[in-house]
């Protein structure tokens, strides 16, 4: 990675600013009864997890006791703070710790990163002469419609194909005859799961696939670096487009861009309720989700076997922080591999050690895999593949079918450059204040 006097410079005031957070720190605790402000807060920490997990775990009571444990603990904290005044102790550990890591993640974001993190690469591509985007008129709450799409398409040479949301319609063969029909691009504008159906047909053609922004999150789009708040801007595509080669993940032979969830998740995913209360079915499914082992399932990932996880994801390449459960983005789509995230919370003390060190914990297995193995005492069970609820025969495997899809983009589109990691490895910033870190520069420019 490239180093410059900046990142250098970064790095060094991040060392000073959490040196002096460490003796201020030392200083409370000796000579100001500091150790009590830190008791405080690690316990305020690990009551509030603990509230956290019975609020989400149990029902009746001990909900509602959780539900006033986690919102108690941290107002209880900052008055004990004030009424006793180590407070003074905070800020000045406080202040100069956050400077540190403000410091030190602009040193890290600051460098070139390592390939995982490079920008994709593109080749110039021919304008499309017979392309056909697929629409749903009802995805991401009639984006179809406000956007004006189909006349915008059609504008540039587009046939549409607009789906009728009261009939039953097969998009996979939609899409299979018109390429029979002569196509040379295939296009969707709609939810992840609409789009990853359409994407393995132009995989198995090998044709150019363009995605339009108008489902409700769009992750598929923000990570190929589209306007998700401007479904026509990816139209440009068709006039002045370079191509990306990425890769699609497969489940039980199903095509998926995102993620293929299991467990918890998947269980409410099910529920009819969902669609109308998804908060309200999670919390009403939770309790006889999370306790006990009555649906267990069993995780290989690369024939290796995990703990038994009570909610897993897997997704379309890694997730940045994958210990948001697929929050974030991912840098990359071309890395040939799944991300994989299991998590299994035991308890009270299991949640609470999660609130305090996220996906540090024990609570949290993060891997990346080219193949991922579910089995389940049941014949079938629920996953849900690109937010779609599906009911798949165990074992289910995931796979990952490197560079097997050929995406059109815009060549000019707002976010073309990678996101950068989020969590800071301190080996780095110590490299860097020191002096030692190489500086071998990776070219990832998608120039």
């Amino acid at each position: 990675m490239t180093v410059d006097r900046r990142c250098r410079a970064l790095a060094r005031i991040a060392v000073v600013c959490l040196f002096v957070a460490l003796v201020a720190l030392v200083i409370a605790v000796v000579f100001f009864d500091g150790l009590t402000m830190v008791v405080a807060v690690l316990a305020a920490l690990l009551l509030t997890g603990a509230g956290a997990w019975w609020f989400v775990a149990r029902r009746g009571a001990l909900r509602r006791f959780g539900a006033v444990l986690a919102v108690a603990a941290p107002v209880t904290l900052v008055a004990l703070s004030v009424a006793v005044g180590f407070w003074r102790d905070g800020i000045a550990v406080a202040l100069p710790g956050a400077a540190g890591l403000v410091c030190a993640r602009a040193a890290v974001r600051g460098l070139d990163h390592p390939p995982e993190f490079a920008r994709p690469r593109y080749r110039r591509s021919a304008r499309p002469r017979r392309p056909v985007l697929i629409m749903n008129p009802e995805s991401g709450g009639g984006k179809v419609g406000e956007f004006a799409l189909v006349d915008k398409a059609e504008s540039l040479g587009a046939r549409v194909i607009l789906l009728d949301p009261g009939a039953d319609q097969d998009v996979a063969q939609l899409a299979h005859q018109a390429v029979a029909d002569g196509a040379d691009l295939l296009g969707v504008a709609g939810g992840d799961g609409t789009q990853a159906l359409v994407a393995a047909v132009a995989a198995e053609h090998d044709l150019p696939f363009l995605v339009l922004s108008a489902g409700t999150r769009n992750h598929f789009a923000m990570d190929l670096g589209l306007d998700r708040d401007d479904p026509a801007a990816g139209l440009d595509a068709l006039r002045d487009g370079v191509e990306l080669r990425v890769d699609l993940g497969t489940v039980a032979g199903r095509p998926f861009v995102n993620t293929a969830s299991f467990g918890a998740y998947a269980e409410i995913v099910q529920d009819p309720r969902y669609r109308d209360s998804k908060a309200g079915t999670a919390l009403d499914s939770l309790p006889d989700l999370l306790p006990g082992d009555d649906a267990a399932l069993t995780v290989d990932v690369d024939g290796d076997r995990l703990p038994t996880p009570q909610m897993l994801l897997v997704s379309n390449n890694p997730y940045l922080e994958s210990g948001t459960l697929g929050g974030g983005r991912r840098p990359r789509l071309d890395r040939g591999v799944l991300g994989v995230v299991a998590v299994r919370v035991d308890g009270a003390l299991s949640a609470a050690q999660m609130a305090l060190l996220g996906a540090g914990s024990g609570a949290v297995t993060v891997r990346d895999a080219r193949e991922v193995r579910v089995g389940a005492a049941e014949a079938a069970i629920p996953v849900a593949v690109d937010g779609e609820a599906l009911s798949l025969e165990t074992p289910v495997v995931c796979t990952i079918r490197p560079g097997a899809l050929r995406v059109q983009v815009p060549r000019r589109r707002p976010d073309t450059s990678p996101p950068r990691p989020l969590r800071t490895e301190w080996r780095t910033i110590l490299g860097l204040a020191l002096g030692r870190l190489g500086t071998e520069a990776h070219q990832g420019d998608d120039r």
